[in-house]
């Protein structure tokens, strides 16, 4: 579960002045259907019983949890876990409808744009809504790691004049983002479940994980990511955001992928800042005379979202000859 010290982020005074009017009028809103749970609406004994008078009997954790700690516990929780828990009761769903629970979940989803900026795509293009901004808006999800496999072909020793054997090689590219901008990066031809505990910022270079930074415009996603060495290379990657389902934002479609010499200024600024140094570049553009700008367009395939608690059960962990049926192209 994430603390509450994961959702500080800092709100301009008008905007959370009028964030809190709203919060108000949310509790205070006068809403009769809400009297008849559990008051008005009392089941009684079958017909014909010895006893027909009516009875209550709400859920045994309405009896033990007051109102203001269940709202804690929500407010403690991933926005995903809060759609499940809406599930349970009506009283919980309704209660998980709360805009600031959503409110939490997009500041941090895109804090990378900024409160302001913000505030004003809620306020144009969602209805001021933030449950309906945080399914409609196309956003990296980020408790989880994208994986894309790749296959290529590669020829043999030819023992035998009359065959000429061939080998399928098969790798992964990992990606897991960072609502702060940054991203980490590998290439390798582990499963996920032996990649998942190499991805986090205590890893090392040996270890083949690369930081870099990305930005997201609607649904497209600039990211970058500087192969340090005797030959410092970037990785330019352009993608665009999409789901399977409404909300979902579980695929993500590879555009384009490049590499690029750089100079050795450029290869010596933070690893979070390479994307501002090559943003502007062309495509066929390098500023290493040893490292030209190459393009693979070969056997790109979309990025697949995998939860961390799906880590261990996915399906890049079979075999190369079983994922074919399983993993969508």
């Amino acid at each position: 579960m994430a603390s509450r010290s994961d959702f500080a982020l800092s709100v301009p005074s008008e905007l959370e002045s009028v964030l809190r009017l709203r919060t108000v009028d949310y509790f205070i809103t006068r809403r009769p259907w809400l009297d008849l749970y559990g008051i008005n609406v009392r089941p009684v004994a079958p017909f014909g019983s010895a006893s027909r008078k009516p009875y209550v009997e709400s859920a045994l954790i309405h009896q033990c949890l007051p109102d203001e700690l269940l709202f804690e516990v929500f407010a403690r929780m991933t926005p995903y876990d809060l759609g499940k828990a809406s599930c349970v009761c009506r009283k919980w769903r309704y209660t998980i409808r709360n805009p600031v629970f959503w409110r939490i979940a997009c500041l941090k989803a895109w804090q990378v744009s900024g409160v302001v900026e913000n505030y004003r795509i809620l306020q144009s293009k969602y209805d001021g809504s933030w449950r309906k901004m945080w399914l409609s808006r196309p956003r990296l999800r980020t408790d989880g790691i994208y994986v894309s496999r790749n296959t290529y072909i590669r020829a043999g020793v030819a023992e035998w004049k009359v065959t000429n054997p061939v080998h399928l090689v098969c790798y992964f590219r990992y990606m897991r983002f960072f609502p702060s901008g940054r991203f980490l990066y590998k290439n390798s031809s582990q499963k996920i479940k032996d990649v998942v505990k190499f991805m986090n910022f205590r890893s090392s270079k040996v270890d083949a994980v690369f930081g870099g930074h990305y930005t997201l415009s609607d649904d497209k996603v600039e990211a970058a990511v500087l192969y340090p060495g005797m030959r410092p290379t970037v990785l330019r990657i352009r993608l665009r955001v999409r789901g399977t389902t409404a909300g979902a934002n579980n695929r993500m479609d590879l555009i384009s992928l490049v590499t690029s010499g750089v100079n050795s200024s450029e290869a010596s600024v933070p690893e979070e800042d390479i994307l501002g140094v090559v943003e502007g570049w062309q495509d066929d553009e390098t500023h290493n005379p040893d490292v030209p700008a190459v393009s693979h367009k070969r056997g790109m395939t979309p990025f697949v979202f995998v939860p961390f608690d799906q880590v261990e059960t996915s399906v890049f962990n079979l075999p190369v000859e079983k994922m074919d049926y399983y993993v969508p192209g």
